[in-house]
Parts: structure tokens; sequence; C-alpha cells
């Protein structure tokens, strides 16, 4: 078991859950009754992220975050593969073993393309969908993107990331639109999980998957059709600095008849908007399903 003196267990007073899954094991949150709602997280946060809907919610549905392999309170194995594909396939394990059916899927930043990546191969498990600033398709197109993706790819990109923790203590920040939100006393519980360099990789991984995991992305696409028909609400912070605001349109031509609300926030909408995000997904939930 990894050292957890850092935990604010004040702020994540949440029980922990382990699953192994090949590679390591798996972290995850299961708390209150109900109605099942999956959170999945993206880089380089954890569940903690959550933990503002995960209080409020649980008291009337079941609320499940996982932690990644190489995130949060998960193992970081050294000989993971990191890859989408295999994030998604564990994400299908964590569902299988809980036997959820009906689920509301919400996902943020590279959670989208590994939630939803498992959400077009199980569909009939999946009742609702809700996206926070996220894609599923590929960023060919995006040329800042993708020359980030392919700088962050070499030794220099590896260096920032693994040795100089680049994501956390630089990205994290940069994607805040209200600064003071990211108080010191948040930045740690993020900053935590990576204190050894070798604990680093995983968001390297995820830099180096926006141009390297095409493929990914691409069948990923192809499989929208599948969600046709089911209820999505994408929540989308309007400052975010790390996603283009054309992506929002991208969304409404991928899924279309999807629900929007937009929020004056950065990347990060459940530090900035936490009430907000919270009471949409609740009213979301409330909606009933037409047939």
């Amino acid at each position: 078991m990894q050292d957890q003196s850092w935990l604010d267990r004040n702020a994540y007073p949440f029980k922990q859950h382990y699953l192994a899954v090949p590679g390591g094991q798996l972290q995850y949150v299961d708390e209150g009754q109900g109605a099942p709602i999956l959170f999945v997280h993206g880089t380089p946060t954890w569940s903690f992220l959550w933990r503002n809907q995960i209080t409020a919610l649980s008291r009337n549905y079941r609320c499940i975050a996982v932690d990644h392999l190489g995130f949060g309170l998960s193992e970081k194995p050294q000989n993971f593969s990191y890859s989408l594909e295999d994030h998604r396939d564990n994400l299908a394990r964590l569902v299988d073993h809980l036997r959820l059916e009906n689920v509301t899927l919400v996902v943020h930043d590279f959670g989208g393309p590994i939630g939803l990546g498992w959400a077009v191969q199980q569909p009939e498990k999946v009742a609702k969908v809700v996206v926070l600033n996220s894609w599923m398709w590929p960023l060919t197109e995006v040329k800042p993107m993708m020359q980030a993706s392919k700088l962050f790819s070499s030794r220099v990109g590896k260096f920032l990331y693994v040795n100089l923790n680049f994501s956390v203590k630089f990205l994290l920040q940069q994607a805040f639109y209200q600064k003071e939100k990211l108080t010191r006393e948040v930045h740690h519980q993020y900053l935590s999980p990576f204190r050894e360099r070798k604990d680093r990789v995983s968001t390297w991984y995820f830099a180096k998957a926006l141009a390297g995991e095409t493929p990914y992305f691409t069948r990923l696409y192809n499989k929208r059709h599948v969600l046709e028909g089911k209820p999505v609400l994408v929540l989308w912070g309007t400052k975010d600095k790390l996603i283009p605001a054309s992506f929002l349109e991208n969304w409404q031509e991928t899924l279309p008849g999807l629900t929007v609300m937009e929020l004056e926030t950065g990347h990060f909408l459940q530090e900035e908007a936490p009430e907000e995000v919270t009471k949409a997904i609740q009213a979301f939930l409330e909606q009933p399903v037409l047939q």
C-alpha cells in the first residue's frame, strides 16, 4: 500500500475500494445507493476531482469514481502500456465487476475518450451521458494540440513531465480561469500522487496520446452512432485554455440533440463551479428518459 499520509480525508472522506486488473490495483470510490453514476477523470487528476459531486449526489444515487492506473490512489506500474485502449478495458472490468446497469456516464478531459470508449462497446448499459470539456474524435486537424503532443513525445517532453512534473505543476495551474479556486491545499492533493519521478510517466503517456493515438480516436468517433438517442448533457467551461472552444460545436455535430450548459470557468469546471456542476447533473438525472 502506498503512502497516503498526504491525503485530506476531510475533503475526500470516501471508503477506498480496489480491483486487481492487468497492471496493478485500481482504486475506486463507491458511495450511496440508487441508479449508478460513473465518473471518469482525465489528466493529471484523479477521483478527488469529483469529490463535491460525489458528496452531494450520493444521497440519492450510487456514485462510482475510478482512479486510472498511474493516477491518484491506484497503483503506478512501470510496465503498463498506459494506452487509452488499456485504460478503457480496465474501466470495462470495473463496470463488469460491479455489475452496473443503467449507468449515467460522466466524463472529463481524457476521461471522455476512455469512458466513451467503453460506452460505445456496451451502449446497452448506458442510460445517459454527461461530458465536461472533452472530445471523442481525432485531433489531426487541431494543429496546436498536435504540435504540443509531438513536442512532449520527445526527450525534452519526457524530461518536462517526468523530472519536472510539468503537467501538475504548470499545466494544471494554467488551466484554471479563476486562479483563486486552486488553493495550496487543493493543489497539494493533485501534486502528491506524483511526488516520485517514477510515478509521473502516466501523465506523459496522455500527453503523447493526443497525436499518437489517432487510430483509437478514429475508431471511437466512427462508433458514435451507437449513442444516438441517449440523453447527453455537455457542461462547457468557456475559458478553457487547453481545449479549443470549437470543440463545443464539434459535440453538437457529433451527437445531435444534446443539451449544452456553458459556464464561465477554465478546464476544471468541477473545481471552479462545483455547485453549478452538481446542480446541472442533478437536474439532468431527474429528467425522464423518453423511449
